[in-house]
């Protein structure tokens, strides 16, 4: 008798077919059934990491202004700046599907000058010295503010994404765990360490989509 869907989630977590093996392996075969074209599993991991650094780093800024920083605090800034960094891509996916087949030609082009646009900008701003953000408030008002505030350059990404044919449901689903990961880590980090690793996150975030965004370039104008 065939086992009914989903019903490894029933599982012990002490047999090797767990809960947690489980809901991994499902992620996983949900990735794996996308068909990316122009940018691997890998090199979208790497894109979600550093556009996730804006967000991480304000995530750092709302741990250090609350004296404990406690369960609710990660789940709301992990689904508030996760939440919009995987609905922005989508938004600027379908924006740029609206004009990918006219560029189709310099696709590459504008996802280099996109990527190195954002990633410029975060690099910039890591080296403004701007005092870190101290706000308790995790209201849902601020936090929509911060969210949107975060996830502007998500929305560019998008575009670049729509440009190079990638499956925006599973880049969006990587970008909005990533960054849901990297937030409730940063909370952590804001309460423990303060604002030390707030300009390394922006610098190294930057760096990371400048890079992508020259291999993108590379790969269509040197390689083909």
């Amino acid at each position: 008798m065939d086992s009914p869907p989903f019903s490894c989630l029933y599982v012990p977590h002490s047999i090797p077919n767990s809960p947690r093996t489980c809901i991994f392996s499902r992620i996983s075969l949900f990735l794996s059934s996308q068909n990316f074209t122009d940018v691997s599993h890998t090199e979208l991991l790497i894109i979600a990491i550093g556009v996730s650094m804006d967000a991480f780093a304000v995530a750092i800024g709302k741990g250090l202004s609350v004296q404990r920083a406690l369960p609710a605090h990660y789940l709301k800034a992990g689904a508030w700046f996760g939440g919009f960094q995987a609905l922005m891509p989508i938004i600027g996916y379908y924006l740029g599907s609206t004009f990918s087949g006219v560029v189709a030609n310099i696709d590459h082009w504008l996802a280099f000058v996109l990527l190195g646009l954002i990633g410029t900008n975060m690099i910039r701003e890591s080296r403004s010295g701007e005092a870190c953000e101290v706000n308790p408030d995790f209201s849902a008002r601020t936090m929509l503010l911060l969210s949107i505030a975060t996830s502007i350059d998500a929305l560019a990404v998008g575009v670049s994404l729509a440009f190079l044919g990638v499956p925006i449901w599973g880049a969006a689903a990587v970008i909005g765990l990533t960054t849901f990961i990297f937030s409730a880590a940063g909370v952590r980090v804001g309460n423990i360490f303060g604002c030390r690793y707030k300009s390394k996150a922006e610098l190294a975030g930057g760096v990371v989509l400048v890079l992508m965004g020259l291999k993108i370039l590379v790969e269509h104008t040197l390689v083909e």
